[in-house]
């Protein structure tokens, strides 16, 4: 009897299957609703099935109230209406800008612009695939040729994205098996990357490369595969670690070593090919070279350079170059005219550097506080708590200077700054007046 009943079973359709083994459980006397009504069988808090009732939502709603009541206006997603170089227009005011990072002046630039428009009337606005299947274009290979070249390792390969660059990346090279060693202000990017591989993720102190030994004694044989990760340019803090040691330390325990140059390439080094060239190693002594092609490149994307074999295993499994659309032809090619035209004119590097020296030696003779910024185009001024960093946000931008706040939690709390990133396109008469309002909002807020 048993056996003919498993057999009519067999032989329904799944949703006449379920409804066949409620009646069979309520025959045998089981109630699957664990006793409940049909009134309260989900009754549950709000902040477990109502959206805005989520208590990171509801929090995230109570630190708005606060800026509200504080009459803080909110200085982000500010609408601004044209080409961010030294200067912006937001809401038909024009504003001295440090709040892009378009370091070399190449977004908006005459060539760039052109080279874009041939890309797209000739290529179209997507490539409309992922580049393994019908999405490979002509200007992508030579892309990355040439960052491969400017960066002096064998090949690279570009994605639609920077920081899902980084995710991807790391998320497909290290396992559960594997250790991953980062600095400790390393981008979000990176620590994604390392949660996805589900590998031990143990941070060292900031640029600490004596603590990362350390750590390398203790941890290294316990794992497969370590990887060390660390940046160029420090985004927050506008500072750089000594490369020589990494280096060495990665050569004697025998791990991979990645940079993070987002802020790094077409920044340091005399011609702007990054860390690398700032202390003169041998690029191909590091594994992973990344980078970003929103910054000095006025571009979208990011970019994974190394060795040739290393670079195809990338573009035939690496999960976010594989199931997502190839670079658009637009993107593509605004960054080849940028990394073609930087490479030619030197003039733009000169003027960076020029202009960081000065900002960064004027603020430390008025005493600013910049941290630990060195020979790099991000530099901080440390103002204190979240709300006195607000207030010096708003005082600045009824002066006509739109600069953002860095708050807590991405620093201390009494860490919050405003980070100036200086271009090639700012003059020295805007910087100075930049930082005389500085000096009058510390006497104000």
């Amino acid at each position: 009897m048993q056996k003919r009943s498993e057999e009519k079973l067999s032989e329904l359709s799944m949703p006449a299957k379920k409804d066949r083994l409620k009646q069979l459980l309520r025959g045998k006397g089981k109630d699957i609703s664990g006793g409940k009504s049909k009134t309260d069988e989900y009754s549950l808090p709000e902040n477990l099935w109502r959206i805005d009732a989520i208590d990171s939502i509801s929090e995230f709603q109570d630190k708005l109230k606060l800026m509200k009541d504080q009459n803080i206006s909110d200085p982000f997603f500010r609408v601004n209406e044209g080409i961010i170089n030294d200067r912006t227009v937001i809401d038909g005011k024009e504003f001295i800008s440090y709040s892009s990072y378009n370091y070399v002046g190449l977004s908006g630039d005459p060539i760039v612009t052109e080279a874009v428009k041939k890309a797209t009337d000739k290529y179209g606005t997507s490539v409309s695939a992922s580049r393994m299947v019908t999405g490979e274009k002509p200007i992508h290979a030579e892309l990355e040729k040439e960052i491969a070249e400017f960066i002096g390792v064998d090949d690279s390969i570009v994605f639609v994205g920077g920081h899902s660059t980084n995710v991807t990346t790391i998320g497909h090279l290290l396992g559960p098996n594997d250790l991953i060693l980062h600095d400790s202000l390393a981008h979000d990017s990176i620590v994604q990357g390392a949660l996805l591989s589900h590998a031990r993720r143990i941070p060292f102190p900031h640029n600490d490369y004596e603590a990362l030994e350390n750590i390398l004694k203790e941890q290294r044989m316990k794992y497969k595969k370590t990887l060390i990760a660390i940046e160029g340019v420090y985004s927050v803090d506008g500072d750089i670690p000594y490369l020589p040691k990494f280096i060495d330390i990665k050569k004697k325990y025998k791990t991979f070593l990645m940079i993070d140059e987002a802020h790094s390439i077409g920044v340091l080094g005399k011609t702007g090919r990054g860390i690398g060239e700032h202390f003169n190693i041998n690029p191909k002594d590091v594994e992973i070279w990344m980078g970003t092609l929103s910054k000095s490149f006025a571009s979208c994307g990011g970019y994974i350079a190394g060795s040739e074999l290393f670079i195809k295993y990338l573009k035939y499994t690496a999960p976010g170059f594989m199931f997502s659309v190839g670079m658009s032809p637009a993107n593509t090619a605004a960054a080849l005219a940028a990394l073609r035209t930087l490479k030619t004119d030197t003039n733009r590097m000169d003027k960076l550097r020029k202009n960081f020296k000065y900002f960064r030696n004027k603020a430390k003779t008025l005493g600013f506080n910049i941290g630990e910024s060195n020979q790099t185009a991000v530099i901080p001024v440390i103002v204190g708590n979240s709300l006195k960093t607000m207030k010096m946000t708003n005082f600045l931008f009824e002066k006509g200077i739109n600069v953002q706040p860095i708050l807590y939690p991405a620093v201390a709390e009494n860490a919050g700054r405003l980070r100036f990133f200086i271009t090639s396109e700012h003059k020295e008469n805007q910087m100075e007046y930049t930082l005389m309002q500085l000096q009058e909002g510390f006497k104000s807020i």
